[in-house]
């Protein structure tokens, strides 16, 4: 009687354990099918704001420094992000008549998922073959928007720039407050002026901390605290800050509000299949990027400020930008027509 009884009692615990079991089972489909459907209706709305973010460039097949069309999914491709600025403020002119407020020229290897990311100087002096001149490497937008800065981007480190993604500071700030903000070392005390040029409105003390869009923002546009220089370099913490921050677990669901936040803040000439491509770059979590800055000398000319680029630095920088998207290294031609661009560069400006 009693071997019946215990024998009874494992079989109730075995139905227990398989009401679990198949309970447990029926959860993990309902969340996976939640997060399909999910996932199913980011898909379709990036695919929405993809299409009528982009604008095609202006080149008919490309980049003129290659020899075919490139096709993410297996090539070494470039992509060159020009920030904008569009405040209120500025709000008359059109954002393709504005200067660039920050160029960082990011190129991604296919084979080990690397990233190296060039901050260029907005005060660069170079020439510009949209108005066959030198001026400021930021006047190229001004001038011919992304086209324009394409071509003088390409001409000054002989690096094809294969697409653009041109992003205003709303998108910036929208997104950095998505993800409930972004932690950075802010180096030094910080007076900035705010996204509607208010001044002193943003007050940062040095350490790290939790920075929110305008906040971020202020840090990365200020140069009032060093130069031209570190504030590329503190353009790109706060990009991989930001990327990090993305591609952390808890940032997930919050992808459908960062789709809106960029939405109509954003330009670019990659469709949808090729922004696609990008995932696998993703896939492990987090993402290794190497970043670069152009060592020069500050250089005055009618007593306006120009960032003169050390010639040896930008071969170096060609040549790694190369390198890494498998491209022959500048040829012996190509660096002497960089020294006779840069001389003729320092001429002008004696």
């Amino acid at each position: 009687m009693s071997q019946s009884r215990n024998e009874l009692k494992k079989i109730a615990k075995k139905r227990k354990r398989r009401r679990r079991v198949a309970f447990a089972l029926v959860i993990l489909l309902f969340l996976v099918g939640g997060v399909g459907v999910y996932a199913t209706n980011l898909l379709n709305k990036a695919e929405e704001v993809v299409k009528d973010s982009y604008e095609d460039d202006g080149r008919e097949q490309g980049s003129e420094l290659r020899e075919e069309e490139v096709n993410p999914q297996q090539d070494n491709i470039s992509i060159l992000f020009i920030g904008i600025d569009d405040s209120e403020k500025r709000s008359e002119s059109n954002q393709s008549n504005q200067l660039s407020d920050a160029l960082l020229l990011a190129t991604l290897n296919s084979e080990d998922h690397s990233v190296n990311l060039l901050s260029i100087p907005r005060d660069t002096y170079t020439y510009v073959p949209e108005r066959d001149r030198y001026t400021k490497i930021n006047h190229a937008h001004a001038y011919g928007g992304p086209k324009a800065t394409i071509e003088t981007v390409e001409q000054f480190l002989q690096v094809p720039v294969d697409y653009y993604v041109r992003v205003n500071f709303n998108a910036f700030m929208d997104v950095v407050d998505t993800l409930g903000g972004i932690q950075v070392d802010v180096p030094v005390e910080v007076y900035e002026q705010n996204s509607q040029d208010v001044a002193n409105a943003i007050h940062l003390t040095p350490g790290v901390q939790q920075l929110d869009g305008e906040e971020a923002l202020a840090l990365a546009r200020t140069r009032k605290i060093d130069n031209d220089i570190e504030r590329g370099k503190r353009q790109q913490e706060i990009l991989k800050a930001i990327v990090n921050r993305a591609l952390s677990v808890d940032s997930v669901l919050k992808y459908d509000d960062l789709l809106e936040a960029v939405g109509n803040n954003m330009k670019t000439n990659m469709t949808f299949d090729e922004m696609q491509s990008l995932i696998a770059y993703a896939k492990t979590g987090s993402l290794n990027i190497d970043t670069f800055t152009l060592e020069g000398q500050d250089s005055y000319i009618d007593n306006v400020y120009y960032y003169q680029v050390d010639d040896t630095s930008l071969a170096n920088m060609s040549n790694t930008l190369n390198s890494h998207l498998a491209m022959e290294q500048a040829t012996e031609e190509q660096t002497d027509d960089q020294s006779s661009d840069s001389l003729a560069a320092k001429e002008s400006l004696e």
